[in-house]
């Protein structure tokens, strides 16, 4: 999770579950709820037995996960065994907890009988990515429920109850075969390789990967000649590197994105994955975010229209640095406050000095890290390091800005110099670099 390509991929292992549904109260059409949008990842607010927690709404999980719950005083958890759980990644299982009978809570959507898993390691901490907390995972079960409507333009999200939902088809959209596959829904599209152009491909449709599209290597699909080694993501059992790519072109119903940005994970990497099917990837939240979709898991349909970030551009790691966020520190700062003036003209004021004490004072500012270089990036040859407390971005202080925003500033635009002031070993030193697109 450290980086724009972050992703959050879960394949765990299967619990039979029972009588569990979200509900809205008698009447009511649809709840509509506010997502942030942080990494192409849509955070939501819900509440779990009276405790407000900020969940990653992840199409591509089957059961609630809890994590992270350092900054809760008190979250009560019912009914509760303990079991191993698998995800993507070269690590062993997890130790994790199952608990049953619990209330969550979105705005007046409500479930009273709600099964989750709670994973007590503390290295799956996905709020340093983030910059904000992050309590947990929740997907199959809102989307099982509702019709889901997501409007990633202005980031909204209506939860219509199946039974009062009526479609409405426009020109400008168009509505594909959905298939729901062990809790997890597909969408097949055609996949545009510079020597095998037009495949057919199944691909889950995973609101929980920030990356862009996943592919698998097979006999049919290659990884591209233009490629570089980079970390994908992490997942429930570790870091998950691979080749980061791009590909001609990706095509949804009508809806053509070319020059995509893809990926293709180390298969090792894969290791909880048995037998992949069908399946020849995933379509993740950089292209999700190009369109305002409608899932409807009863019929069996998903809707795309395209909206106002259709034609925004790929976002590549142009300087090779993820960065995290790692808590706030104290800082030091020289001020001057005015202690009296001085008037040359006691007539007037037309000539006045201002005398000055200066004074130091603490204040807090968030410390955000280096957590990882890609080796033979901008940022590698200049000299950074892992470790690195960033201090300042071209001239400005860090503590102008979310985490974020510095991804953005490092990633903006090819060609761009950038100047970073950092403290290592309670030195300040200054790196510059150009960034550069590793596929050019």
């Amino acid at each position: 999770m450290r980086s724009l390509g972050a992703v959050l991929p879960l394949f765990l292992l299967p619990i039979i579950i029972f009588g569990q549904t979200f509900n809205l109260p008698e009447g009511q059409k649809y709840e509509k709820v506010k997502f942030e949008l942080i990494n192409n990842l849509m955070v939501i607010p819900i509440t779990v037995n009276g405790t407000e927690l900020s969940f990653i709404f992840d199409s591509g999980v089957s059961n609630p996960i809890l994590f992270n719950l350092s900054d809760k005083d008190s979250v009560q958890i019912n009914d509760v065994t303990e079991i191993e759980i698998r995800g993507l990644g070269h690590n062993a299982p997890l130790k994790a907890l199952s608990s049953k009978g619990n209330t969550f809570r979105l705005k007046k959507i409500e479930n009273s009988s709600q099964s989750l898993y709670i994973v007590l390691d503390k290295s799956m901490n996905f709020s340093s990515t983030f910059g904000i907390p992050i309590h947990g995972i929740i997907g199959y079960q809102l989307f099982r429920d509702f019709v889901v409507d997501i409007n990633y333009a202005r980031r909204t999200i209506k939860f219509y109850d199946p039974e009062f939902y009526k479609r409405r088809e426009r020109s400008t959209s168009q509505r594909l075969p959905l298939s729901v596959i062990k809790k997890k829904p597909y969408v097949d599209s055609n996949l545009f390789l510079k020597d095998a152009e037009n495949l057919s491909v199944k691909l889950l449709v995973d609101t929980g990967s920030s990356d862009a599209i996943w592919l698998f290597e097979d006999d049919t699909i290659s990884i591209p000649e233009k490629s570089y080694t980079d970390f994908l993501g992490k997942g429930l059992n570790g870091d998950i590197f691979g080749k980061r790519t791009k590909v001609e072109g990706i095509k949804i119903g009508r809806f053509i994105l070319e020059d995509a940005k893809a990926a293709f994970p180390d298969i090792k990497a894969m290791n909880s994955i048995t037998n992949f099917g069908s399946r020849n990837g995933s379509i993740g939240g950089e292209v999700l975010k190009r369109f305002n979709i409608v899932f409807d898991y009863g019929q069996n349909s998903i809707s795309f229209r395209k909206n106002r970030n259709y034609d925004d551009p790929f976002q590549y790691n142009l300087s090779g640095i993820d960065l995290e966020h790692n808590g706030m520190r104290y800082i030091a700062e020289t001020i001057a406050e005015p202690k009296g003036v001085v008037l040359s003209d006691k007539n007037g004021f037309g000539n006045v000095q201002l005398l000055f004490d200066e004074r130091t004072r603490l204040s807090l500012a968030p410390e955000i890290v280096v957590s990882g270089i890609r080796a033979g990036s901008p940022a590698a040859r200049a000299g950074l390091r892992e470790g690195d407390v960033i201090l300042a971005v071209n001239g400005k202080d860090v503590k102008r800005y979310e985490l974020q925003e510095i991804f953005g500033i490092l990633n903006e635009k090819e060609g761009k110099r950038i100047r970073l002031l950092i403290e290592r070993y309670n030195s300040a030193l200054t790196f510059t670099f150009v960034l550069k697109n590793m596929l050019k």
